[in-house]
């Protein structure tokens, strides 16, 4: 589950890593009155609007601006809110901005210059550790350093059983070009980010940039916070920063009824039960000389009702020109599941793509003779190799 900016930087403040302050605004009068009350408690004169989107990239875009008063914090942010922002990683729709944070100026005068660097944590699934990746070069792309100088991206491995230890924080900081007071600062940082990351089951946690102000603190500036939604039953309280209005509505639609669903860009359509055999069942629509048009895993407990869902959020696919419903008769029955596919037909109504169903292991006899009987335009398949040359056939 990704949250947005203001929420992963809520996080790490709990967690007494040092942010840079700021508050969400939904209209141009909040952010008036944000502004004043950064003035208010930082002595901020300068402010940074941000557009709240789940996607990297917003500066490029025109979704991060500087506004050096209290009513040109206002005018930004009214020119944002509102916007569908393009970024590199959102693709040419863009995302709507219903949010911006507005936030205090970090970059101010002092003794040095302000410093930018890249931090990040996440799983290696190589060795089964995690991974601190950091870079001197922050504020930039990763990948733009990571292709133009590979020589500035170190690692650090941490064994999760024993944790972050000093000396790998030392070495970070060292390797960061940092000493006295922001080498200490460093270090207290990195370790309040590992307990975050920790704290929270998050899957990824990228802080780009960390800055070392010109008096030597070190912030986080900016923060993307990705959570294991296999672990949100332990943290109820961070299942409320979900943002369903940044996600594609036929997955949350397909959420809704326990479906595991991605869009892909396909122009067959699948519905399986298992992952595994999802896998295998989109492998041989594309040597059959298709593309899968999605991913749609109904789990274990196959019924009417879910194979109408998922004929439904399928069909919402214009891209869609054939159906392929692949299901091993483990757990559930096949003749449930082709009872599900009539009822489906007959609830649904008229579904103007043909569809194959390949039903087999418990009761797959009963249920070949369920769709044959159905007086219903399917296709009835026994094998792979059948459902393979039935995906051929309708296709062309």
């Amino acid at each position: 589950m990704n949250v947005h900016e203001f929420q992963g930087k809520s996080l790490l403040k709990a967690y007494n890593v040092d942010i840079q302050e700021g508050f969400v605004a939904e209209t141009p009068e909040q952010a008036v009155t944000v502004a004043e009350q950064l003035r208010g408690k930082f002595g901020s004169e300068y402010f940074v609007i941000k557009a709240q989107i789940h996607a990297g990239g917003r500066g490029k875009g025109g979704g991060v601006k500087l506004a050096k008063s209290v009513e040109e914090a206002g005018k930004l942010a009214g020119q944002i809110l509102g916007m569908q922002l393009v970024t590199p990683q959102t693709g040419p729709e863009g995302k709507k901005v219903n949010k911006v944070l507005v936030a205090q100026d970090v970059y101010y005068k002092g003794d040095s210059e302000p410093e930018e660097f890249y931090v990040s944590i996440l799983l290696n699934r190589n060795s089964g550790r995690y991974i601190f990746m950091y870079s001197p070069e922050g504020g930039m792309s990763i990948e733009e350093v990571a292709e133009k100088s590979p020589d500035l991206i170190f690692t650090e491995e941490i064994d999760p059983g024993i944790g972050l230890q000093p000396f790998q924080t030392r070495n970070i900081a060292f390797n960061l070009g940092l000493s006295g007071v922001a080498f200490k600062n460093m270090q207290k940082f990195l370790s309040g980010i590992y307990e975050t990351f920790i704290g929270c089951d998050a899957q990824l946690l990228e802080i780009n940039p960390v800055l070392k102000t010109s008096d030597s603190r070190i912030l986080a500036v900016d923060c993307k916070l990705v959570l294991d939604d296999n672990a949100l039953f332990r943290h109820p309280d961070l299942i409320g920063m979900r943002d369903i209005n940044e996600e594609d509505p036929v997955e949350v639609e397909a959420g809704k009824h326990n479906l595991n669903f991605v869009k892909l860009d396909g122009n067959v359509g699948c519905m399986v039960n298992g992952a595994g055999l999802a896998m295998a069942t989109m492998d041989i629509i594309k040597l059959s000389g298709g593309a899968p048009a999605n991913f749609l895993d109904v789990g274990g407990g196959a019924n009417s009702k879910t194979v109408e869902a998922g004929f439904r959020i399928i069909l919402k696919d214009p891209a869609v020109k054939a159906i392929l419903i692949n299901i091993f008769g483990g757990i559930v029955r096949c003749d449930r599941v082709a009872n599900g596919v009539v009822e489906a037909y007959k609830s649904i109504g008229k579904i103007n793509v043909p569809v194959i169903v390949r039903l087999q292991g418990a009761n797959a006899v009963e249920a070949k003779t369920i769709i044959d009987n159905s007086g219903l335009a399917v296709f009835s398949a026994v094998s792979f190799k059948e459902a393979s040359a039935l995906v051929t056939k309708v296709l062309n």
